[in-house]
């Protein structure tokens, strides 16, 4: 008991004062507003977003951009009414909506949506955006202030997501948490170090980085896009990462079933599906998470005191992006519950994995899936 004690402390010691800061809720993309920007082109990958498109289309129309702006939206072959609801703001000249074609085998529908999007446009700057994701009129234009002041290739932020159910109030916080603990932002800005990350809700990218890189074609079949965009990008031009309070999610994940399929989509996917990864992987958050709460509440002794000091620090760290979603600190200490959450879902992704079943995403299956494709 000691020794596990022992080992939850230590990683949070480590995790809390040498990994690189990630628990801090900085870098923050800040207002900006450029002048001679260079044309941009915002492209829109779409499929069954009937709820979101129009918010989404609008705010974007709406950029305060000082530059030729436009907006691709490329329909991913909806099956309800995203491109008919797209189709009637196209009384803008700024807006194209594009037909997609059945994607290639091999190919992520959502990247092969992108391929389309990009070859179908030639401007300097191209932003990636999700169909759910609604922007400030300035967004755009504090990117591109962001991009310049630090000589980028592409900056990405991390939009404020929808934190309004139950569910979210209770999970969506810790989403970004253990992003943050995955990919430190400042380890992924700095030019030095190979950590690359991406958010996918808003990338700003120049076309000659996208093309140094290979182009989308380079990673065609991952389904952890935006991480595996920054991965191809990194070692030709220089990435950030900000938290984006410039920009939200709409995509309401109303039931903790709704998150935990979220979750499951990646979750054994970024373990590149390995059965010894899953299971070192759920030991390791089982100590680091698990242990301090059980060993403060059930052990005696030094073993007691070490556990309540893990358990501070975990509640410590989590405190940033609890003020940063307006959510109590009483949500502080609950951190395990909600790391055995995520722990399930990342198990019940494997089960199915092996199962046969694979990951389901816009009723689309991959069974094959893994970080680098999708088969």
């Amino acid at each position: 008991m000691i020794v596990v004690a022992a080992l939850a402390l230590l990683g949070w010691l480590y995790l809390t004062l040498l990994h690189g800061g990630w628990w801090h809720t900085e870098p923050v993309l800040r207002r900006a507003a450029p002048e001679n920007a260079p044309p941009l082109v915002a492209i829109i990958p779409a499929r069954d977003e009937a709820p979101t498109i129009a918010a989404a289309i609008g705010s974007l129309l709406a950029q305060d951009y000082p530059g030729p702006f436009r907006v691709v939206l490329v329909d991913d072959e909806s099956s309800d009414a995203t491109a008919s609801i797209a189709r009637a703001q196209a009384g803008s000249a700024r807006l194209a909506v594009l037909a997609g074609t059945p994607r290639p085998p091999g190919w992520a529908g959502k990247l092969w949506a992108l391929q389309q999007g990009v070859a179908a446009s030639d401007e300097e700057l191209i932003l990636l955006t999700d169909a759910d994701i609604v922007h400030d009129p300035g967004h755009a234009a504090s990117l591109l202030a962001a991009m310049r002041a630090h000589g980028l290739g592409m900056v990405s932020g991390m939009v404020a997501l929808r934190c309004e159910s139950a569910a979210e109030r209770a999970l969506i916080p810790a989403f970004v948490h253990f992003f943050q603990l995955l990919y430190p932002f400042r380890y992924v800005n700095d030019r030095r170090r190979r950590t690359a990350a991406a958010a996918g809700g808003t990338v700003l990218i120049r076309r000659d980085a996208l093309r140094a890189a290979g182009g989308i074609e380079a990673i065609h079949g991952a389904l952890i896009d935006d991480v595996a965009l920054a991965r191809a990008l990194k070692p030709h031009a220089p990435v950030a990462l900000l938290h984006a309070p410039l920009a939200r999610s709409i995509r309401p994940y109303p039931s903790w079933r709704d998150i935990g399929r979220m979750i499951a989509r990646s979750a054994y996917v970024q373990l590149g599906n390995s059965p010894l990864l899953l299971v070192g992987t759920l030991l390791g958050l089982a100590v680091v998470f698990l242990a301090p709460p059980a060993l403060a509440l059930f052990a005696h002794g030094l073993a007691r005191w070490m556990g309540l000091a893990g358990w501070a620090l975990m509640a410590a760290t989590y405190l940033p992006s609890l003020r940063r979603y307006r959510r109590s600190f009483v949500w502080a200490p609950l951190l395990p519950l909600v790391a055995l959450f995520y722990m399930g879902a990342t198990l019940a992704a494997a089960l199915a994995h092996h199962r046969g079943h694979g990951v389901q995403w816009k009723s689309r299956a991959y069974p094959n899936a893994t970080r680098g494709g999708a088969a």
